[in-house]
């Protein structure tokens, strides 16, 4: 629930300043409502208070920091823990190259 509610404020954030208008903890309210959705009354009130403190585009830039790598460490995690679970090298290199070719797709 408290990711969800989390989500809920940052898109309803995101949907105020892109439309330009002041991102405030009634306007965040307001969407959220307007969605048919509910969140705990300090979310709009706490995720106002640091986008007047920090600034919303300052956030934005924040979170564009990086993204679209996320698979590539947990398949690299898999295969790093394939050889020790299995006692031997070989599979290693096996469960590698079946990641290089799942990330050439």
């Amino acid at each position: 629930k408290e990711q969800q509610d989390e989500l809920l404020c940052t898109y309803a954030a995101l949907i105020l300043h892109d439309d330009g208008a002041d991102v405030t903890a009634q306007g965040m309210s307001n969407l959220i409502k307007a969605a048919g959705c509910n969140v705990e009354a300090y979310w709009p009130m706490l995720m106002a208070k640091m986008i007047s403190t920090v600034g919303m585009d300052t956030l934005v830039k924040m979170g564009s920091g990086g993204g679209g790598g996320g698979a590539a460490p947990a398949a690299g995690g898999a295969a790093a823990a394939a050889p020790a679970a299995g006692g031997g090298g070989g599979g290693g290199k096996e469960e590698k190259k079946k990641v290089e070719e799942e990330e050439e797709e």
